[in-house]
């Protein structure tokens, strides 16, 4: 079943870790790939110093003030592609970044996009478990560029499906990978999974570590 808007329009912290086992589907020309969701991070508000809406509405961030359900993509750092569903009613500036994803179909496709790329050459194969590890590597690897950003998550190419994945445990930890807002314990993994990005709670304690610049 493909999770319907309704899904999206609530508080963001309850949509982030109602993704954790939801499956994230991308249909392009070279093929179906496929991934359960096993970690995310929740960006919330103007208020919230590493959410793409702390300057207020700009042209940039405009998905995130828009119809809840539908993909808020950006370019992180020049480099890297990064995907957020956007949550919360129309004008609450929210969304949940896709940060890991466990690939379920499509990973020979997912290993040819990750090959390449160019700072890939020369090094071994990534091993399957971390063709999704990282929103950017999770981007590569599903085929997922800016030319999604504002799509609907219910139809076209891109898509989020309950597929009756259950994981029995979540933790809560807080963002890495961002300089400022460090504080909020707004990271959702499934415990000890090996395609989590970056340190894996609970073994390890999170790095100090915005949604992106």
């Amino acid at each position: 079943m493909i999770l319907p808007v309704d899904f999206y329009r609530r508080p963001t912290l309850d949509v982030a870790r109602d993704l954790i086992g939801k499956v994230l589907v991308y249909k392009a020309k070279a093929g179906v790939t496929a991934g359960a969701i096993v970690e995310v991070e929740a960006y919330i508000g103007e208020d919230d110093p590493a959410c793409h809406a702390a300057p207020g509405p700009t042209e940039r961030n405009a998905p995130l003030y828009g119809a809840p359900g539908r993909a808020y993509v950006y370019l992180n750092y020049g480099l890297h592609d990064m995907m957020n569903a956007v949550t919360e009613e129309e004008g609450s500036p929210a969304a949940v970044l896709i940060r890991a994803l466990e690939p379920l179909e499509g990973v020979p496709l997912m290993r040819r996009r990750r090959a390449q790329a160019k700072w890939r050459k020369g090094k071994p194969p990534v091993p399957d478990h971390e063709l999704c590890r990282g929103p950017g590597n999770l981007c590569r690897a599903m085929g997922i560029t800016l030319e999604d950003n504002k799509r609907p998550l219910q139809s076209g190419p891109l898509t989020v499906h309950d597929r009756g994945i259950a994981h029995p445990e979540i933790v809560w930890s807080k963002r890495i990978g961002i300089r400022v807002g460090t504080e909020y314990p707004w990271r959702a993994t499934v415990s000890g999974h090996p395609s989590i990005s970056g340190l894996r709670p609970p073994f390890s304690p999170s790095r100090r570590v915005k949604m992106g610049d």
